[in-house]
């Protein structure tokens, strides 16, 4: 169970992949992305996890709005404008920033951090086969050199554990660099070729835990209510949330309600309320994960 009755909201904002096509409040611009970040703190999310787009011209021609980037110019943008309309607003959010938006240079998911010292960043700790459809690549290589920037910044690592083996990758790469303990884990159920988003899955890897990590859910698609449920039963820390994760807040009269950031977060809050839980605010998630990096 939490050490702690505060429950962390976590907003995904975006990812890498959902469109508008799919969504049409999906941000792709740093504006839109930091609108919303003030959007979903003010409904109760305590963490927000930046991916960026640009618009980019393919080898073969083709123009795509909005696509999948590590762009620097991006990342500072989106992370200025987050902070800047924020502190307008006088309100506060944890800014958490990908380090996996692609197909990319080791550099370039890299150089974003030591420009913006966010105070968190994500931790992929395996290379998996996503949705067994194209390979989501994280080597050794890389996660050498992530792991030695995040020490070096003082970054808290949030690490996205996809299936059980990846949390011995954790404690791998905790104990070889000397990551500050404990870890904080993201569950992430339901993701194809993957451990599949059922309750029982979900405990179990709550029980391979590191000893006094503290850990989130999220369920991907379908599976973004029941993971959740079980999360809270579970006495997870957190819940993340999002257009990263899922689209589709319901269903009326056999259609689709396609979500919005907000409603996510809305929902989020209003189950973590009914469990008994008070939501945390951005100074409880500094206290509980012990960061360092505070503007």
């Amino acid at each position: 169970m939490s050490k702690t009755n505060k429950l962390m909201i976590q907003v995904c904002l975006s990812g890498a992949g959902t469109r508008k096509e799919q969504a049409p409040t999906v941000p792709y611009t740093p504006e839109e992305i930091a609108r919303q970040v003030v959007e979903c703190t003010k409904a109760g999310a305590s963490i927000a996890h930046i991916h960026v787009r640009k618009d980019t011209t393919l080898p073969d021609g083709t123009f795509i709005e909005g696509y999948k980037s590590m762009d620097l110019e991006k990342f500072t943008e989106a992370y200025k404008l987050s902070r800047k309309y924020l502190a307008e607003e006088g309100l506060d959010c944890v800014i958490n920033l990908t380090t996996s938006g692609g197909e990319y240079e080791d550099y370039k998911r890299l150089q974003h951090l030591a420009a913006l010292k966010p105070e968190m960043c994500s931790f992929d700790p395996n290379t998996i086969n996503w949705n067994n459809a194209y390979i989501f690549e994280n080597s050794p290589r890389f996660l050498n050199l992530l792991s030695e920037e995040i020490v070096k910044l003082g970054i808290k690592p949030e690490f996205e554990v996809f299936d059980t083996g990846h949390l011995d990758s954790v404690q791998y790469y905790c104990d070889k660099w000397n990551i500050p303990k404990p870890p904080h884990i993201q569950f992430v159920i339901g993701v194809g070729g993957c451990m599949p988003a059922t309750p029982l899955n979900l405990a179990f890897m709550h029980s391979k835990l590191p000893e006094g990590a503290t850990w989130s859910v999220t369920g991907i698609g379908k599976s973004h209510i029941p993971m959740m449920l079980a999360g809270l039963a579970l006495g997870c820390d957190g819940l993340r949330v999002g257009l990263e994760d899922n689209i589709v807040y319901g269903y009326e009269n056999g259609k689709k309600i396609i979500a919005t950031n907000k409603m996510f977060v809305e929902r989020a809050v209003a189950l973590g309320k009914l469990a008994g839980r008070e939501i945390a605010t951005a100074a409880d998630v500094r206290e509980i994960l012990g960061l360092k990096n505070q503007d």
